[in-house]
């Protein structure tokens, strides 16, 4: 069994590659799984693609099936259009322990901008739950990322990583909002988008006393809802223009292909408005508004997730003692994971290997009785504890052996010896 991961994150990779990486649709990554399957079809295959990362996680009951780093590059490269050679070297490839390990940090938010953050597992249990719809997962990655959620829960639980500011969207209106305005309340906010990311962040400048809000998204149903759960109104898309002069705050999280707000469309809203203060959170990745409108006039103020990377890296210096407490955490449950997949690689085995020793052996002593019918249950008993005793005495150093190779990992060459040398069949 293997598993394994290739990635790029907010650590390794700029927003800009990060977006031609990512997977920006449900049904892009549909298609990504049909061709995933196709090209790999002995893999279990999970994609993670959020803000901050691209993740893909494959897993392998015979680890000669596994795709290489090389294989899993062409495959981004021909779905994305993107050459190789432009992303190859922030494509981070890791397996085994390694690759659990990460896929634990990532759950339990020590791998995220902002440390501790929340979002990041229910981002963890869609993209798990789009995989099982899609049918790309399988025994591995189910026990994997069930262990994963356990592992977060854990963390949050015996550390104090998830206390006081941490998920992306408190931090931007925390503390990136706060340094533009010194009250909400008075504040009308516009939000284009309606999904997780639009409703965290709402909830954080409802918490500011912000009253007057206008949500517009493709779809007005979703808006409508959106809308009604703060109080607030909806707006069909074609609106976003005319609501942006009135807004004072303007938070975009749909993660649109393409720039959905440019310059050309702010230069004559604030020719009407003047320069008055207007922060702008652009949340989407890819980047719903152009970087050219924090250019238009100074009382722009226009954030991405890449601009929050500084405020995360602050928070991360403070909780560096709960990050130590969390590692410690991860490493525990990574060696138990492991040993677990070990055990399910090299279990069935030990198991068959047993039961066709101790069948050899309970057909010789039938023999044997029907050659001394005078033996009486007592001395049959003593024969067969003393051929018991000589058969596990006699598997001991094999089965001893074969254990210590599977704490390193599942030793596949010595079980298909076992298998050939035995007759053992699966």
């Amino acid at each position: 069994m293997n598993v394994q991961v290739v990635y790029c994150n907010h650590q390794n990779a700029n927003l800009a590659l990060r977006e031609r990486l990512a997977f920006s649709s449900d049904e892009l990554l549909v298609r990504a799984y049909d061709e995933l399957r196709a090209r790999f079809p002995k893999s279990e295959h999970v994609v993670i693609s959020t803000c901050n990362r691209v993740e893909l996680y494959t897993a392998q009951e015979d680890p000669a099936d596994t795709p290489t780093h090389d294989d899993l590059a062409r495959f981004f490269s021909d779905f994305h259009q993107v050459p190789v050679i432009e992303f190859f070297d922030d494509l981070l490839e890791c397996q085994g322990p390694e690759a659990v390990r990460h896929l634990f940090e990532v759950a339990s938010s020590i791998d995220s901008m902002v440390l501790g953050e929340s979002q990041i597992v229910s981002q963890i249990k869609a993209a798990f739950q789009l995989a099982m719809d899609s049918s790309a997962n399988g025994p591995l990655t189910n026990s994997l990322f069930q262990r994963a959620m356990a592992v977060s829960a854990r963390v949050r639980t015996d550390t104090k990583l998830s206390e006081g500011r941490v998920s992306i969207a408190s931090v931007a209106v925390g503390d990136f909002g706060k340094s533009i305005f010194d009250r909400f309340d008075d504040k009308t906010v516009l939000i284009l988008g309606a999904g997780e990311m639009a409703s965290e962040t709402l909830m954080y400048l409802r918490d500011e006393g912000v009253r007057q809000i206008h949500v517009c998204n493709r779809r007005l149903e979703r808006a409508e809802a959106l809308a009604k759960e703060f109080s607030g109104q909806a707006h069909p898309w074609e609106s976003r223009l005319e609501l942006l002069g009135q807004a004072d705050v303007v938070v975009s999280t749909t993660g649109a292909e393409r720039p959905i707000l440019t310059a050309a469309d702010f230069k004559p809203i604030r020719k009407k408005t003047g320069p008055k203060p207007v922060f702008i959170l652009d949340l989407g990745a890819p980047r719903d508004i152009d970087s050219d409108v924090s250019h238009v006039d100074d009382g722009i103020f226009l954030y991405n997730i890449d601009d929050l990377e500084a405020t995360c890296n602050a928070n991360r210096k403070l909780r560096a003692a709960e990050i130590a407490k969390a590692r410690e955490i991860i490493e525990e449950e990574t060696a138990s994971f492991m040993h677990d997949i070990y055990h399910k690689a090299t279990g069935p085995i030990v198991k068959r290997l047993r039961e066709h020793w101790h069948e050899i052996s309970r057909q010789e002593l039938e023999l044997l009785f029907r050659k001394l019918p005078e033996l009486d249950d007592r001395q049959r008993e003593a024969f067969e504890k003393t051929i018991h005793r000589v058969v596990n005495k006699l598997l001991h150093p094999p089965l001893e052996t074969l254990r210590d190779e599977a704490r390193n990992g599942p030793p596949v060459g010595m079980l298909n010896t076992l298998k050939r040398l035995f007759h053992l069949r699966d």
